[in-house]
């Protein structure tokens, strides 16, 4: 007769590699799904921000940016720049990427927050394949040169 000694299961057997590699993609892999929020919070604050708001209705309500990008005109990527709020106080500085079916542009921010109020010294739009800029804050057709 043939005696049958039970086998190991494949995680017996495996156990002391497997356990470390798990640990470190688990450990990988939750590093990334924090990174990925973060990132996704960020630029959830940024884009719910009262100068970038205003910055891309008014480039989406210009008649000449309009006429030059088309529509709809839509973020085109991540903006760029620096934004700050505290107590009712604050500062932006930023660059807002857009774009329409005709061509891309940028949105370009500047302006501070006193007393929960928003006041722009900067809000034009510049167009990426002439390097044209549309001044959003004094109307309609004034157009700048303006070089980065």
């Amino acid at each position: 007769m043939e005696e049958h000694t039970p086998r190991k299961s494949w995680f017996s057997r495996n156990w002391p590699w497997v356990v470390p590699v798990g640990g470190c993609l688990t450990l990988i892999i939750i590093f990334f799904v924090f990174l990925g929020s973060v990132i996704f919070g960020v630029s959830q604050a940024f884009t719910n921000s009262t100068p970038y708001q205003d910055g891309l209705i008014k480039a989406q309500e210009d008649e000449y940016v309009i006429q030059m990008l088309g529509e709809p005109i839509e973020t085109n990527g991540i903006m760029s720049g620096d934004l700050k709020f505290e107590n009712g106080e604050g500062s932006a500085d930023i660059s807002v990427p857009i774009k329409g079916p005709k061509g891309e542009a940028r949105i370009r921010i500047v302006g501070t927050k006193q007393n929960d109020i928003w006041t722009y010294t900067e809000l034009f739009v510049i167009f990426k394949e002439t390097n044209e800029t549309v001044d959003l804050l004094w109307g309609e057709g004034q157009k700048n040169e303006y070089f980065f």
